[in-house]
């Protein structure tokens, strides 16, 4: 092999190197594209099929599991049985309509009235009961994990939205009543019937679904099965609810009574705006 040969080898090897870099970047933006493409895709599937599959796990689900791996002082527990709309006591749908969010059968996903109250409050420097609707909390407990911040809040919209077009008010209530949080490990009314009561939730009576009622607020501090003064007193406060509601048809939405029934999500940013060019 001449000198001349020798010398020329490196080059021609730096040469095929370039081109072959150039083909792996490619492929892994590739599949970093495909994956996000992926994920993207799901995420606006996911509220298609739920309409029809009842969610197998939540975010909060898989959240609280960990939880309880890494703190010795939890046992690992996890209690759940999915049921249909049917097999679920009246009364506790009243319960947490009376409990959680009064104009649920009226709002089409946000009660802005509630929005504007605490908005309101919050600019005078005030804590009070936030705005979330139960169609919230389903949107936000079955897409979305756990974590404050304001780009969960704009996915917690959407997905509010998205339910409320394509599932209606029964199925978002079904879904709630089935993925909520009753207690470290307990999900759901069925299992939180069975634990805190011993029987399903088809039997739950008024004063035991507005036990449930209460316990949603803090489900890992309120406890049913030992109820404190304050618990009791505002079980009292939601039973004296309940009575005022009386039975509630899922399946049929009420006449609107004006302007406050038809406002929404734009309606109440359209208003924010407002007050801060004020």
């Amino acid at each position: 092999m001449s000198e001349t040969e020798v010398k020329s080898s490196p080059v021609d090897y730096q040469e095929q190197e370039v081109p072959r870099t150039r083909s792996v970047l490619r492929r892994a933006w590739r599949v970093v594209w495909i994956t996000l493409l992926s994920l993207i895709g799901l995420a606006l599937l996911m509220p298609v099929v739920y309409k029809w599959v009842n969610p197998p796990l939540t975010p909060l689900m898989v959240q609280r599991f960990f939880q309880q791996l890494t703190d010795k002082e939890r046992e690992v527990n996890f209690e759940r049985d999915y049921v249909k709309i049917e097999d679920i006591s009246p009364n506790l749908v009243t319960a947490v309509i009376a409990s959680e969010d009064g104009r649920f059968m009226r709002h089409k996903g946000f009660d802005v009235g509630q929005l504007k109250q605490t908005y309101l409050e919050n600019q005078r420097g005030r804590r009070i009961r936030g705005g979330s609707t139960i169609s919230m909390q389903t949107a936000k407990n079955a897409f979305l994990p756990h974590r404050r911040s304001y780009l969960r809040k704009a996915f917690e919209a959407g997905y509010t939205i998205a339910i409320e077009k394509l599932w209606g008010k029964e199925r978002i209530m079904e879904v709630y009543l089935n993925i909520i949080e009753f207690g470290d490990g307990i999900y759901g009314c069925e299992a939180a019937a069975q634990h805190y009561f011993g029987h399903p939730a088809s039997k739950l009576t008024r004063h035991e679904a507005a036990q449930l009622a209460v316990a949603l607020p803090s489900p890992l501090k309120r406890n049913p099965g030992h109820a404190t003064p304050y618990f009791k007193r505002q079980t009292s406060v939601v039973e004296a609810r309940m009575a005022k509601y009386g039975s509630i048809d899922l399946k049929t939405k009420p006449k609107s009574r004006g302007k406050e029934d038809d406002e929404t999500l734009w309606d109440f940013l359209r208003w924010v705006r407002e007050q801060k060019n004020k």
